[in-house]
């Protein structure tokens, strides 16, 4: 009942609308990357709301909403609206425009992504529905940081954000070799370093992802009868 109230109104807001700083004078040894495997051990949905910031930021995000659509695609939708998800992903304006996974919704920019989250939100208060996919917000907040918080105060633990941008929230700072430096309310929920990924790589990931996920969503084909023989 949740999925038939939820997905047409998710298709209708889809219509809507550098170089490391070492110094000069001391020879510093570059770490070395931290390796981006399919299990990271994050979770994407340990903070209600995780603000990102530093040189390390974007890359943040983009492993966190992977994470999210790579071990967390069953039980969870992530939500990014088309400005980011050209900023994350590099992806353009037409494409997956026809997506049918279950895990990962575009709507066309910020307003029209939390307009789907207010009503589905409001519809499983409304229905008491307890077993609705996880929501995970990834996104530039612009100047929604007060319509962002209103939602998380309204419904306490029906969604988590991973933000970017001028989040009023607390943050975590990453940078440009993924050490985080986060508050206390950010810290458990953050390892001390993060591994780096570049956007080629990210949209290599989560067209893989979604290719996946459209596979196994599709029914087994039926086979066909074996003919009968007639009886003698």
């Amino acid at each position: 009942m949740l999925a038939a109230l939820c997905y047409p109104f998710r298709r209708r807001i889809y219509a809507a609308t550098g170089l490391p700083r070492y110094s000069t004078t001391t020879t510093v040894e570059p770490r070395p990357p931290v390796p981006f495997t399919c299990k990271t051990g994050l979770n994407p949905f340990a903070a209600p709301a995780t603000g990102l910031t530093g040189p390390g930021a974007v890359a943040t995000a983009r492993i966190l909403a992977l994470t999210a659509l790579e071990e967390h695609s069953d039980s969870s939708l992530v939500v990014i609206p088309r400005p980011d998800a050209t900023a994350l992903f590099g992806l353009g304006e037409d494409e997956l425009l026809d997506d049918d996974t279950a895990a990962l919704f575009i709507p066309g920019n910020l307003d029209a992504a939390l307009a789907y989250l207010e009503t589905e939100l409001a519809i499983r208060q409304n229905t008491g529905a307890t077993d609705g996919r996880r929501l995970l917000l990834v996104a530039d907040c612009e100047s929604e940081s007060q319509r962002i918080q209103s939602l998380f105060d309204r419904h306490p633990g029906g969604a988590c954000a991973i933000l970017l941008g001028p989040w009023t929230g607390e943050q975590a700072a990453t940078d440009d070799e993924g050490l985080v430096d986060a508050p206390p309310a950010l810290a458990s929920a953050l390892p001390d370093r993060l591994p780096t990924m570049s956007r080629i790589e990210a949209r290599d990931r989560l067209l893989s992802a979604l290719a996946r996920q459209i596979q196994d969503q599709k029914p087994a084909p039926r086979r066909r009868p074996a003919p009968r023989h007639s009886e003698l």
